[in-house]
């Protein structure tokens, strides 16, 4: 009984550790630079721009929940007020394949953008590392088409998507679960302001 306790008691621990990280994570530092991504993907928005996501790994998982929650539910919540044009680089299996083995996986992302982008347009990045080559590959790219990027990173400053994003935040934070949930919770955040009277 007395071991039951004692391990009850590290889970806790632990649960409450990473709770306190995650909400340390995203803290008021960012909120200045939340506001104005949100502001910015509202305006992209009402101008039908295209908003293109694209990550790695639990990454790619969020870039499919942001064309969900987008394409579906800010339209939804606005009363087709707001009709976004989210378009996920990681939502189809069979391209990304065929890329990837036809051409290289560093381009599953790149070779979409080349295709699907225009000027004006945006590229919103999810990356932990903040190093993958897909990722880098699809700002190149988007940098060539004159595509804003807003980039989401993890665990440290990458130099060149800090100094080619129009918005960049990175959350310092060497955990891929803390990353992954903070990423899922600014999608969410941003999305349901933008379908909100409040936002401007």
């Amino acid at each position: 009984m007395t071991f039951i306790i004692k391990q009850s008691n590290l889970m806790n621990n632990f649960f409450k550790n990473y709770i306190l990280t995650l909400s340390n994570t995203l803290d008021e530092n960012h909120f200045n630079e939340l506001t104005l991504i949100t502001k910015y993907i509202k305006k992209l928005i009402i101008k039908k721009k295209n908003i293109f996501v694209c990550g790695n790994g639990g990454s790619a998982a969020i870039a499919n929940h942001f064309l969900c929650d987008f394409n579906k539910g800010t339209v939804s919540a606005s009363q087709n007020a707001l009709k976004a044009r989210v378009i996920s680089l990681a939502n189809s299996n069979e391209l990304i394949t065929a890329i990837g083995n036809d051409i290289s996986f560093d381009q599953i992302y790149s070779f979409q953008l080349q295709n699907l982008a225009n000027k004006g347009d945006c590229l919103f990045l999810m990356s932990c590392s903040g190093t993958s080559k897909n990722i880098i590959e699809a700002a190149r790219v988007a940098i060539k088409k004159n595509v804003n990027i807003v980039s989401l990173v993890g665990f440290k400053d990458n130099i060149f998507l800090k100094n080619n994003s129009k918005y960049y935040i990175n959350l310092n934070v060497k955990n891929y679960g803390i990353c992954e949930d903070t990423f899922q919770i600014i999608m969410h955040m941003i999305s349901q302001l933008i379908y909100q009277k409040k936002s401007k």
